[in-house]
């Protein structure tokens, strides 16, 4: 049992939102106890051999499109606690059933050039929020509050606020608008909805501006470097053990939880008013995810040219194809060729797997809480853009919705983002309040992906949840 006496701060959950508000508060002097009911600690940031020995796959999240970006992570001295980021050639690829393929590099222009006829309309549309890439990702990686960047905002604004299919007819091309479709749909909202544009915007400024790594040696590198600088500041970290009420927490004098509405009804709901607890409840989740690994014979043998050298390759073919599989997902069916988001860390981290061996990392979205099956469909579509895929296949993990919640809590029905990131939730997250991380208990913060800005690896919704009980101390 931790000894949280005279402890300024506990924070529950040790992913990279608990860490980083952990990380804040003991910057700022205060002493924290983060508690993780796991074993290891890290959320959504593990790794693990899932399918045969010497194969390190990662459990949830595995690309860091954010992390570069995050006004609050890249400030960090991480490499100095065994981080390493690791940058594919390529950010990502979409391959079409021609054989040709949009293609995502750093460089602006390499990618205007390859994508033909459209590459006038892909720079018109990118080359205004690269500008100041950094002051957006301020506006957007935090709580609605009056812009420091008006400019940008207002920039971003006259693209963001439309849906994904909107944005896609700039292009004329099947080619540029599969590419947008691609990396839109990492939103999980069907693409006629806003804000998938804005989401898909994001990404790719994020992938121009500074890239989308992978942590080598896998995701765990980015929650152990976060705990071994949080230890040198003082704070520590318990692991294996669970919060079952925040009665156990008494002593400390604030506590911030790293979990979603669901979990504060279960820890906190007897403390609670009763019209905070009703806005909880209706607190909406999104669509869920079935996930699968691949251990992997030799590196996926793809179609198109170019393909190999991108870390994250969007499956699904058309921009038509994408937005039916999206759309089924959101009424409660499941595609038949369903939108597949994979990754391929191996391209660039060799350590991953052993020697000339690979890894590979793919999801689809579903229905919350799906009991489908999906490894058929999901090796379908990679096959599709890949023949000979599954001859490389020595061995598989999957995970279904229902895994994804027993393994991570905080993944209700599967949903890998902390709730539904529509336009109602995108801001006001859990519920709409001044201050999003409060609850009506003074000693009560909220710090997970269901505060504003979401899901992702970024920290931030951690930093602005400390940030708010620091400046609430002050007044």
């Amino acid at each position: 049992m931790a000894d949280l006496e005279g402890v300024d701060a506990v924070v529950v959950g040790s992913g990279p939102n608990g860490l980083a508000a952990a990380i804040t508060l003991a910057q700022a002097g205060r002493s924290v106890t983060v508690l993780e009911a796991a074993p290891t600690v890290g959320g959504g940031s593990r790794t693990a051999e899932l399918t045969l020995p010497g194969f390190r796959h990662d459990v949830c999240s595995a690309v860091h499109a954010l992390a570069l970006v995050s006004p609050f992570l890249r400030d960090l001295p991480l490499a100095e606690h065994g981080l390493e980021l690791v940058q594919p050639e390529l950010a990502f690829a979409h391959p079409l059933d021609d054989g040709s393929a949009g293609l995502v590099a750093r460089d602006l222009a390499a990618t205007v050039d390859g994508l033909g006829a459209d590459g006038r309309a892909y720079r018109r549309l990118m080359e205004p929020l690269l500008r100041d890439s950094d002051g957006l990702m301020y506006e957007l990686l935090g709580p609605l509050r009056p812009p420091r960047h008006p400019i940008t905002m207002a920039r971003f604004g006259l693209r963001g606020l439309q849906s994904a299919e909107r944005l896609a007819r700039r292009f004329e091309g099947r080619q540029a608008r599969a590419l947008f479709s691609g990396v839109a749909a990492h939103s999980m909202l069907r693409l006629d909805r806003v804000p998938s544009g804005a989401v898909g915007l994001v990404l790719m400024v994020a992938a121009h501006a500074v890239g989308w790594p992978f942590a080598r040696g896998g995701s765990q590198a980015v929650a152990d470097a976060l705990t071994s600088y949080l230890r040198s500041l003082g704070g520590t970290v318990v692991t294996g053990h669970r919060v079952e009420s925040l009665d156990e927490l008494d002593a400390a004098g604030a506590v911030l939880l790293d979990v979603t509405p669901r979990q504060v009804l279960a820890m906190a709901g007897h403390r609670l008013p009763a019209r905070y607890l009703r806005g909880l409840r209706r607190f909406r989740y999104g669509p869920g995810v079935f996930k699968v690994d691949w251990a992997l014979d030799g590196p996926i043998p793809w179609r198109a040219e170019g393909v190999g050298r991108a870390g994250t390759v969007h499956l699904g073919g058309t921009f038509e194809e994408i937005a039916e599989s999206e759309a089924a997902a959101a009424a409660g069916t499941v595609a038949e060729r369903p939108y597949v988001l994979l990754t391929q860390p191996t391209v660039v981290d060799p350590s991953r797997a052993p020697s000339g061996k690979h890894v590979g990392w793919a999801y689809c979205h579903v229905p919350s809480g799906s009991p489908v099956d999906m490894t058929s469909r999901i090796e379908d579509q990679v096959e599709r853009f890949a023949p000979g895929f599954r001859d490389l296949v020595a061995g598989r993990a999957t995970m279904s919705p229902a895994q994804m919640e027993a393994y991570d809590e905080n993944y209700v029905g599967g949903d890998i983002n902390g709730g539904l990131q529509d336009l109602r939730q995108l801001f006001t997250r859990p519920m709409a309040r001044r201050v999003p991380y409060s609850t009506p208990d003074p000693r009560v913060w909220l710090c997970s992906s269901s505060t504003p800005p979401g899901g992702g690896v970024h920290g931030m919704s951690g930093y602005h949840a400390a940030q708010a009980l620091l400046r609430s101390r002050r007044r």
